[in-house]
């Protein structure tokens, strides 16, 4: 059984939302997900997982959250090369380009991304729902 962890930020808790949807696709997928805060998870955990999720949302000018987000994900990033991984978070405003970015960082470092990203404005309706236990599967 593949054990995927699902790692994310959430502000409002439309980003939450969408982690639980991940971990129900990975569990209605046959895998073992556990999901953690951005708080609680460290690069030292890595290893223990065969696939990582890493949910944030849109920030500032199109940016990953800076006080607890990030330095948590600048922390794994040295651990991503050759790492099974999808992203997924929601936004207010512009185009997904905080996305695009991140996706960007994620390849450069070497980490495979399994699936598209899963993008939500706002809070996940029925179809971001579903896309993101669709991410959820991918992973196992």
């Amino acid at each position: 059984m593949r054990k995927i962890a699902i790692v994310y930020w959430s502000g409002t808790g439309n980003t939450q939302t969408m982690a639980e949807a991940v971990a129900d696709g990975v569990k209605e997928a046959g895998g073992e997900a556990r999901i953690f805060t951005a708080t609680e998870f460290t690069s030292s955990q890595m290893d223990a997982f065969d696939a990582v999720a890493f949910g944030c949302p849109s920030m500032g000018a199109e940016q990953l959250e800076e006080n607890e987000f990030e330095p948590m994900f600048l922390d794994c990033e040295s651990k991503l090369s050759g790492k099974r991984i999808a992203l997924f978070g929601s936004y207010g405003w512009g185009h997904g380009e905080w996305m695009r970015t991140w996706e960007q960082t994620c390849r450069d470092d070497g980490a495979i991304l399994v699936c598209d990203s899963v993008i939500c404005h706002e809070a996940p309706d029925a179809e971001g729902e579903t896309a993101c236990k669709a991410l959820g599967a991918a992973l196992v």
